[in-house]
């Protein structure tokens, strides 16, 4: 005779109380009821606009700060040059971090501030009308932008901090606005069009869907 024994549940059949797999555990939506990552399934979710912006700071001796603010650098433009890979970053967060959505971005804004005696302030805001937000998406292009500072800078000053990377305001979804309570900084949601004590470089993209509107 074959097969399990009568009264016995069949091979495959889940343990009573045991986590269903696919259920997000309490408090971590990329985790499932059984702790294994998995990822959030937003289809029933209405689509809206969504706004994310992030900050965070590039810190160096003032006499560097100087030579970047002059564009005296051995690598040319510093900041054109950090402004593309934080643009290109956004839209290829999805490559990056393994959970997040391919989404559509609509813009992708990054900025730099001159912040003496010793610091550069990156910012960037990110904006699509989709299921989910896109406050990774922002961090991932502050994140790139100030790496790529610091490879441009790093033969002046081998003391660089990238540092103070957060979230500072998000809109949109089921949760609402937030906004950073960050005396530090020059005003979460700020207009980045705004001239705010020395920025520099404050173009974007605009990107209705391009080539990862399907990843």
């Amino acid at each position: 005779m074959t097969g399990a024994p009568p009264g016995d549940p069949p091979p495959n059949a889940p343990t009573p109380g045991a986590p269903t797999p696919g259920i997000p555990a309490a408090g971590f939506s990329h985790l499932d009821a059984a702790g294994r990552a998995a990822m959030v399934d937003v289809g029933d979710k209405p689509v809206s606009r969504r706004r994310a912006e992030a900050r965070g700071r590039l810190v160096m001796a003032p006499a560097t700060l100087a030579r970047v603010e002059a564009g005296g650098l051995p690598k040319g433009d510093a900041f054109a040059t950090a402004r593309v890979a934080g643009i290109q970053a956004a839209k290829r967060t999805d490559d990056l971090i393994p959970l997040c959505h391919g989404l559509a971005l609509s813009a992708v804004t990054v900025a730099f501030a001159i912040r003496p005696p010793d610091a550069v302030e990156i910012v960037a805001t990110v904006t699509t009308d989709a299921r989910t937000g896109v406050e990774m998406e922002a961090l991932t292009a502050v994140s790139v932008a100030g790496l790529t500072l610091y490879d441009m800078i790093k033969s002046v000053d081998r003391a660089l901090t990238l540092t103070d990377i957060r979230l500072t305001a998000k809109d949109g979804g089921k949760s609402g606005p937030y906004r950073a309570p960050d005396p530090a900084s020059a005003g979460p949601g700020a207009d980045l069009g705004e001239d705010r004590g020395g920025a520099v470089g404050d173009q974007g993209e605009d990107d209705a869907g391009g080539d990862h509107a399907q990843r």
